[in-house]
């Protein structure tokens, strides 16, 4: 397995990183045959620190942790216990997953955009530099309010049951996943809800 551990602006013990190395291995031990790739990022906010795991499992299946407290080593543990939780949860289907036949992974690919808005600066009296009326800045305002930056990314769209989505979106602690329904062939979605239950979206014929 493996394991990136790395700290944003924070320097990492050699005694941390090895701790680190030996819990994920042990874990991935335990659930995985093959090996995987992790990544550990640890950062410090205020009088807290945090700990953020992404474990890629191989064929879409992605696993996610978070972790705060007010050590580093502490934060790893929280955040490590929340994958062994989900792990637990799913454990005969993340073991039989890891073992299928990987052409079952992906049914197609996408692809995903951000849209990152821009504005403008309004101008008002000149201040050693060129006047912009008041009104001609609103307007420049508002044409650039539409504007964007858009980031392309490809995307695996996984061609799954209803349940082995729920799965895949409860590992990843992720809040939206796109599919489609290996059992009428149509795009679905399953989303957390603000009520901390799942919503689903089939676009079939009902």
């Amino acid at each position: 397995m493996h394991i990136h551990v790395s700290g944003k602006q924070i320097d990492l013990s050699d005694a941390l990183k090895h701790r680190v190395n030996a819990h994920l291995g042990n874990l991935a031990d335990r659930y995985f045959d093959k090996a995987m790739e992790a990544k550990v990022t640890f950062s410090k906010a205020r009088s807290f620190f945090t700990c953020d795991i992404n474990v890629h499992a191989g064929r879409g299946l992605t696993l996610r942790g978070e972790g705060e407290a007010a050590d580093a080593n502490s934060a790893f543990d929280d955040a490590a216990e929340h994958i062994a939780k989900r792990l637990r949860r799913y454990h005969k289907r993340v073991t039989s997953h890891a073992r299928a036949p990987k052409s079952d992974a992906v049914g197609e690919t996408g692809r995903s955009y951000v849209l990152q808005q821009n504005g403008v600066a309004k101008k008002g009296k000149n201040h050693g530099q060129a006047y912009v009326s008041q009104a001609a800045a609103d307007e420049a305002e508002e044409q650039e309010t539409y504007a964007a930056i858009i980031a392309e990314h490809t995307t695996d769209i996984p061609q799954l049951s209803v349940s082995e989505a729920v799965m895949r979106l409860d590992l990843a602690a992720s809040s939206i996943l796109l599919f489609r329904n290996r059992k009428n062939q149509q795009i679905n979605l399953v989303f957390r809800r603000d009520d901390g239950n799942i919503g689903w979206v089939d676009t079939g014929p009902s």
